[in-house]
């Protein structure tokens, strides 16, 4: 007799911060060796990385409108808000329907946006909701929705928002993959030349254009000591390439690696040979950075809603495995000071180092894909 299908809707807001631990969770799934036939959807707004990555791990995409809520002040904002408010109904009725279609077992939300009008239908057809919060400070779809999940998944703390009866600390699902990399195969890869310790910078998949300008500045402060990796986003790789060319001097260049976006082995290898790591301060990159066990520098984005930017990299800090620099204090005499301040004590760097690897959940996916496993046998 053919096994019933069990199927699992994911959803969320559509960037690189749900969208990868939506995959180390399908991942994880896969390995653990389900006793039926699982079907993944992905239902939420259209967005670039979940089309080009989901449907290569086998997840089905459906995309629909959702209303973003942007909290600038300023009049364009105001009508881009009431714009986006009139996608809601129509999302909830695509997911309506699309629910009533697929009639999955369950909905995991990594919150956002996008979730709202997939929890909402899932909400009136009783679908079991399963939450996953990233951040420090929920965020608002999350907020919304906790009353009525059945579980809830933090990544950092129990919050006094949500019940504590329902609620399991586990991290931020990570893709075991990055764990992976190989110094050797890093040498190879981005013909580093061994003479220098390496400094990975991670300016975002989309590009974080404040970023990569400091770095820049900075340069002419750290080429001749350092070896950088720098992935500057697709959208601003080739301005920082043209930037660089002018400043750096001949000998400089070959000890400056630059690229528009890390691919997940690339990444892995990065990860495996840097000494140190540049990044924002989402949860993502937070917990990949503890997971592979590196000091890093944090650079929150100020406009990150509730500050949970900010709040998750003075957490981690806390921990004592990074250093939080915050925007408006970042110059390139100041930033390029810290580092080498850290590496005229490599002491401090291992401490950073085991810190990190102390505060580390690498196994949040499977805690996650085996807890799935569990109410699927009920």
């Amino acid at each position: 007799m053919r096994q019933k299908k069990i199927k699992i809707v994911f959803t969320g807001g559509g960037t690189g911060g749900h969208i990868f631990p939506i995959i180390a969770i399908v991942r994880e799934i896969k390995r653990l060796k389900p006793p039926k036939e699982i079907v993944f959807y992905f239902i939420g707004p259209k967005d670039n990385l979940a089309s080009f990555y989901f449907p290569k791990e086998g997840i089905k995409t459906k995309f629909i409108f959702a209303g973003k809520l942007r909290r600038y002040n300023n009049f364009f904002s105001f009508f881009q808000n009431l714009f986006d408010f009139l996608k809601i109904p129509i999302g909830f009725i695509q997911s309506f329907f699309l629910l009533l279609i697929i009639r999955p077992k369950l909905i995991f939300s990594k919150g956002g946006y996008g979730s709202v009008p997939v929890n909402l239908a899932a909400f009136i057809l009783r679908i079991p909701i399963f939450l996953h919060e990233s951040d420090i400070i929920p965020g608002a779809a999350n907020k919304f929705f906790f009353k009525i999940a059945l579980q809830i998944f933090n990544s950092f703390l129990i919050t006094p928002l949500f019940p504590q009866e329902k609620t399991i600390v586990i991290g931020n699902p990570i893709r075991r993959e990055l764990l992976l990399g190989s110094k050797e195969e890093a040498i190879k890869k981005f013909v580093l030349s061994g003479e220098r310790p390496v400094i990975l910078v991670l300016g975002g998949s989309q590009g974080a254009k404040r970023i990569n300008e400091k770095i820049v500045q900075s340069l002419v402060f750290l080429m001749d000591e350092f070896e950088i990796i720098h992935q500057t986003g697709i959208l601003d790789y080739e301005r920082i390439k043209k930037m660089t060319e002018i400043l750096l001097k001949p000998s400089q260049k070959k000890y400056y690696h630059i690229f528009p976006f890390l691919d997940e082995k690339l990444l892995a290898h990065a990860y495996a040979a840097c000494d140190l790591i540049i990044s924002r301060a989402g949860s993502g990159s937070i917990f990949e950075i503890a997971a592979v066990k590196k000091p890093s520098i944090l650079i929150p984005l100020p406009e990150s809603s509730n500050e949970h930017q900010l709040r998750n990299a003075y957490y981690y800090s806390a921990k004592g495995a990074c250093l939080v620099l915050e925007e408006e204090n970042f110059t390139p005499i100041f930033f390029a000071g810290k580092i080498k301040e850290l590496f005229s004590k490599k002491e401090n760097l291992e401490k950073m180092a085991k810190s990190a690897e102390e505060f580390a959940k690498p196994l949040a996916g499977k805690i996650i894909a085996a807890y799935f496993l569990e109410y699927f046998l009920k």
